[in-house]
């Protein structure tokens, strides 16, 4: 099972990170014990001391793929959910500086929670899916797949040039503006629509 990340998917949040706005997809990996689920809470790593959230739409593959046509991308995931791609934004500062890679920053233990998945029968327009995320009780991220500047079916297509997509895998697809730093003792809970999807205490 993989985890397949897309960065700078959303343009607002990509000019908050000062970051140019990409012509085709950036994305990178997780390993599979980056997982955290079931609301089970985040142990503060202690290698960073700028850790941050970034609420995303998770779609789940469902069939084995490659050089898929955009076209037939829909045939290829079966249900979304809703995560959260920790980043030490210290780790990443400075592996960009160097110009080396974001894994450190990344892809650490527990650095992406995951919620349940909702059938895709069950959301109607992938293209329109409402999320946002709490911190503490207060609305810190909202957005919507429709502004995504890559959505699900081209990912799918242009990440198959690459990478065989499997039964299992998951594309974390970006997250919106509005990420910042959490602390321990803090609460985050993501909504897609007005269900609470996902609970991720930090300790």
């Amino acid at each position: 099972m993989k985890i397949i990340c897309i960065g700078r998917n959303y343009s607002e949040h990509a000019k908050e990170l000062k970051n140019e706005i990409p012509d085709k997809p950036v994305w990178f990996m997780k390993p599979d014990s980056a997982l955290l689920l079931k609301n089970r809470p985040l142990y503060y790593p202690d290698f960073t001391n700028n850790l941050h959230y970034e609420t995303e739409l998770v779609f789940r593959i469902n069939r084995v793929g490659k050089h898929i046509q955009e076209k037939f991308a829909y045939k290829y995931y079966d249900a979304v959910a809703v995560g959260f791609d920790f980043t030490a934004r210290d780790l990443q500062a400075e592996a960009k500086k160097k110009g080396l890679p974001w894994e450190p920053a990344k892809a650490f233990d527990s650095s992406a929670a995951l919620s349940e998945f909702i059938p895709l029968e069950e959301i109607g327009d992938v293209n329109n899916i409402e999320f946002s995320m709490k911190k503490n009780g207060e609305v810190v991220q909202q957005g919507n797949s429709s502004q995504m500047l890559f959505n699900i079916d081209f990912l799918i297509s242009y990440l198959s040039k690459f990478l065989t997509l499997r039964m299992g895998d998951l594309i974390y697809t970006g997250t919106p503006a509005g990420v910042g730093p959490v602390e321990r003792g803090d609460l985050l809970e993501a909504y897609i629509g007005d269900t609470m999807m996902l609970k991720t205490a930090v300790k």
